[in-house]
């Protein structure tokens, strides 16, 4: 196997080009059996195992910089780069990543995870190059729907200004472009990249900017007579206009056409676009069929592309979907926003039923946030479903935007929590910090699927911005029997007990289930609380239970800093300071200050310790520190 041939970064150099279509083939059956196994994203890793190819056959790395844009995509450069036998650990708990890591080898140039980011590190490369002198080439990948992000405009406004090589590769596997418009779109793509080109209109520029008085007239009719022209005739005028030289489009499945291009991309003087056309899933017929299903997907039967192991039970983002379908029919002024997460999040059923209600912005999280605003202001009811690591990209917009004039925008936000494989660009354990720092917003979590229910019609009638935090995977369906009707900031008590009482937020109630049981067989009586409110702070019930507890402990899927427990801890030392004097003990139990990694659930909530019985030994450690501090 030709694959075999590939050890460390530039192998592939070594090879004739009658046998790069081989390594290609090759490439794409070793990816569907290793993501059939471990699961991943198949459909846009299979779109660019060309493009990759070329791009590791023409640049020199790690030397010259390669900067992916979101990252899902790295899997064939990461082959390339030598790492083929770590992929038996893809996305494992001390495994490889999902994602570039320059921590995981020098040739991933960029950490990262969320998208419209690559243009912007790019250009700082890009520019540290001219600083220090370096001789390096600097290549940023970008996808058509990271493009849909801000971030990435702002990025091409300051890179029109760069007067040295600065190369964007435009990863397009979603447009549709005719062949006559793309011949043409080519032949004048090289001719204005062509040296004698370039030579006549810096001489031609030159000259006439010589001219006393009309000398800049005579450039500025010219280049505008120039770019008229070049609009009926250039696909790529966006980045044209902007000063950017436009390359393309270039078939992204041959390899000896984008080694021309690049080396074209190479001769200009400044940044340059060079557009690629991939396709999503390519050689892989059910990915073809449906790429988005097989963008992110789970263990699968090769070949049929079926799920290895169904669902046979609802998750948190299909309860979200149904009840939001409901509310829909019932309710005309409710509409729904999501950031290119459609059916990610649920909304697709929504989207189906009432398209002129739903609002799909691309990955534009700031954008969505301050359009729900308009919304809201404008007195319809906007809902914005939203993975939990994505809307921290608009806080600003939450604060500003939303919470500032007090309109009521419902967040409805998924992957609350760790998230596993995917890793630490994508655990949900910031939510609760930096929005419970920002006045005017409440935040809910519910312990199971009829809770997350209530909690979204309870949030589509409360007149004030609101959040609801849920968690990845399957719903619970335990505690049916607790359904108290929500009220504002109030908690609801599950079990009574004595001397313990277990606060718990969200997806740790079950965890604080499973606690109780536990010290319920080592002779404590214990009281949980499901808390349902992050903010605000249930404080008549704090008050109550810091009253006749020993021990309050709070639990909680977040960093520990800024969360629910510290919160808690931090209304108990203003209000209870006669109870902690006299021995009433506060526990937080939450995700260490940390950025956790990927892996498996249940392995990373054991090595962070909130699982059940890392709690339990916390607690019967207090509990033994408090008997001999009694006994004393």
């Amino acid at each position: 196997m030709l694959l075999e041939k590939i050890e460390k970064a530039n192998d592939i150099k070594q090879l004739k080009e009658a046998e790069l279509p081989v390594l290609a083939r090759e490439i794409r059956e070793f990816l569907i059996s290793v993501i059939s196994e471990n699961g991943g994203h198949l459909a846009s890793n299979l779109g660019v195992v060309e493009l990759t190819m070329a791009m590791h056959l023409y640049f020199q790395l790690p030397e010259d910089k390669i900067i992916w844009d979101v990252g899902h995509q790295s899997y064939t450069h990461k082959i390339l780069t030598g790492r083929k036998e770590e992929f038996a650990s893809l996305r494992k708990y001390g495994g490889m990543s999902g994602f570039p890591k320059p921590k995981e080898s020098v040739c991933d140039s960029f950490g990262t995870g969320h998208s419209s980011t690559s243009i912007s590190a790019g250009l700082g490369y890009a520019e540290a190059r001219e600083i220090t002198g370096g001789g390096y080439k600097v290549v940023s990948v970008i996808g058509d729907g990271a493009l849909t992000g801000g971030m990435a405009y702002e990025a091409l406004n300051n890179a029109s200004r760069m007067k040295t090589n600065f190369i964007i590769v435009l990863n397009d596997n979603n447009m549709s472009i005719s062949e006559n418009v793309g011949g043409l779109s080519r032949h004048l793509g090289n001719l204005r990249t062509a040296n004698a080109y370039q030579g006549l209109k810096s001489g031609v520029t030159n000259s006439l900017q010589k001219i006393p008085v009309y000398g800049e007239r005579m450039v500025e009719h010219i280049r505008k007579t120039k770019s008229s022209i070049k609009q009926l005739l250039i696909p790529g005028m966006l980045f044209e206009n902007m000063g950017i030289t436009y390359l393309g489009p270039v078939d992204g499945h041959d390899i000896p056409g984008m080694l021309r291009v690049f080396r074209e991309a190479s001769k200009v003087k400044g940044a340059v676009v060079v557009h690629v056309i991939t396709q999503k899933g390519k050689g892989y017929p059910p990915a073809e069929r449906h790429p988005a299903r097989f963008h992110g997907t789970e263990p699968f039967e090769v070949e049929t592309g079926l799920p290895t192991h169904p669902r046979t039970k609802a998750n948190y983002t299909d309860i979200f979907s149904t009840v939001m379908r409901k509310l829909g029919e019932r309710d005309p002024q409710i509409v729904a926003i999501t950031a290119a997460m459609s059916d990610g999040t649920g909304l697709k059923r929504f989207r189906n039923l009432f398209p002129e209600r739903f609002f799909d912005v691309g990955i534009a999280e700031g954008h969505a946030v301050t359009f729900a605003a308009g919304l809201a202001a404008a007195g319809l009811k906007p809902i914005v479903a939203v993975y939990s690591s994505f809307l921290q990209r608009a806080y600003d917009q939450i604060l500003h935007d939303v919470c500032i004039q007090d309109l009521p925008v419902v967040f409805a936000i998924d992957r609350a929590g760790l998230v596993g494989s995917d890793g630490e660009t994508h655990q949900g354990i910031f939510d609760l910090s930096y929005l419970s720092t920002i006045p005017n917003m409440a935040i809910m979590a519910p312990k199971n699927k009829w809770e997350l229910s209530d909690m979204v019609k309870f949030a589509m009638e409360f007149p004030h911005p609101v959040a609801i935090r849920y968690p990845r995977g399957e719903a619970y369906d335990g505690l049916r029997e607790y359904r108290s009707k929500i009220d504002y900031g109030k908690s609801e008590q599950i079990r009574e007990g004595s001397q313990i009482a277990l606060i718990a937020l969200g997806s740790m109630v079950k965890t604080a289930l499973e606690v109780e049981r536990r010290l319920e067989e080592q002779g404590y009586c214990c009281t949980l609380i499901n808390a349902r409110f992050a903010k605000p702070l249930d404080t008549e019930m704090l008050g109550r239970l810091a009253a006749s507890h020993q021990l309050l402990v709070t639990l909680e899927e977040n960093v520990a800093s800024g969360g629910f427990g510290e919160h808690v801890a931090q209304y108990l030392s203003q209000e209870q300071k006669e109870r902690l004097g006299q021995g009433l003990q506060v526990l937080t139990v939450a995700v260490p200050d940390v950025y956790v990694e990927h892996g498996n659930v249940e392995i990373l909530r054991k090595e962070l310790g909130i699982d059940s019985n890392s709690v339990v030994e916390r607690i019967l450690g207090c509990c033994g520190q408090f008997r001999e501090a009694h006994n004393n």
